[in-house]
């Protein structure tokens, strides 16, 4: 028996065709805190490994919420992600006035230590380098001989009771039998993120301190492969980041921690991811799992900023700007 449709008939079937080709109207996309959570948990379980992380955004009273809060009290090594800590140590003795930014050390041959960094690509040594000179390449190309540096001004042991005198209790470098030198040692999400706030809002040392540091771990010619890898430059240089990488009995490490600001130069996120555990151990590059994981929670949280007053600590202070890059052909 032949079946005949009206036309009422077939736009009927086609309707009924496009609402099952559709389906239910999807739920709308999550943002805010909650896209940013979303994608934690997505590229977590993409990369693989295990993951011990701490993200917070501020609220409107400019108070930091966590948002992600995987594991944050887990001791781990840090790797160059210490070098915030280190960094911290010396300027904490700078603002004691036992130490200056100008203060010069020679740089002897016998100090230098491969990996990244640039004084090992020198070839020949002994020039004499200021303090402000060595911080800044150990956190902007986290330079390994710079640690060395660092440990000729603030032996290991003073490094640890410093950090302990500021509140932190896992934080801290590994001695070794040379008092002035040290393994970059442990701390913990938790701790990272304390670190991290507490530069961003000028009470971790003195406020001219706290802008030498944000200085050069804003800067666009730091670390780019991770979080700041899909950004303008703008967008960059209000991200303070440092990364850290390397590799135990565990597998590989893929660590990085920094703050976000908003354009009004004030902070309004934090991040410490410890990622370990991995696979891909040799490859440092920006096609590392965990590395593009990075990535992408870098540009979910800039697209999720929150929008949050200031914090109570910067209401009177300057907000964290820092001049646009410009190019500049010398002469």
């Amino acid at each position: 028996m032949s079946m005949q449709f009206t036309r009422r008939t077939a736009l009927g079937l086609g309707a009924a065709s496009a609402a099952l080709a559709i389906g239910t109207p999807a739920e709308a996309a999550p943002s805010g805190p909650a896209c940013i959570k979303a994608t934690y948990e997505r590229e977590k379980a993409k990369a693989g490994g295990t993951w011990h992380s701490h993200i917070a955004g501020v609220d409107a009273t400019g108070t930091p919420v966590p948002i992600v809060e995987d594991d944050i009290d887990h001791v781990t090594q840090g790797y160059s992600v210490q070098k915030l800590a280190v960094a911290t140590a010396v300027m904490d003795k700078i603002d004691r006035g036992e130490l200056s930014l100008g203060q010069k050390l020679d740089l002897q041959a016998d100090i230098i230590l491969g990996g990244s960094g640039i004084y090992f690509l020198h070839t020949v040594w002994g020039d004499e380098i200021t303090i402000a000179n060595f911080l800044t390449a150990m956190l902007l190309v986290s330079d390994n001989t710079a640690v060395r540096m660092c440990g000729r001004v603030v032996p290991a042991a003073e490094v640890n009771e410093i950090l302990a005198a500021k509140g932190f209790t896992y934080t801290r470098v590994q001695p070794v039998a040379n008092p002035n030198r040290f393994f970059l040692g442990v701390t913990t999400p938790r701790e990272m993120h304390d670190l991290l706030w507490r530069l961003a809002t000028k009470t971790l040392l003195s406020p001219q301190s706290c802008t030498f540091l944000l200085s050069i771990t804003r800067w666009i010619n730091g670390y780019m492969d991770g979080v700041r890898r899909v950004m303008s430059s703008e967008e960059r240089s209000r991200v303070a980041t440092k990364y850290g990488a390397d590799f135990n009995t565990l597998g590989a490490s893929r660590h990085e921690a920094g703050i976000m600001f908003g354009p009004d130069g004030l902070p309004k996120l934090t991040y410490a991811m410890f990622a370990e555990g991995l696979g891909d151990l040799d490859n440092y590059g920006s096609t590392h799992p965990a590395v593009q994981a990075h990535a992408k929670l870098g540009r979910t949280m800039m697209d999720n900023l929150p929008t949050g007053a200031a914090a109570t600590a910067l209401r009177s202070a300057r907000a964290e700007r820092i001049e646009p890059f410009t190019p500049n052909n010398g002469g």
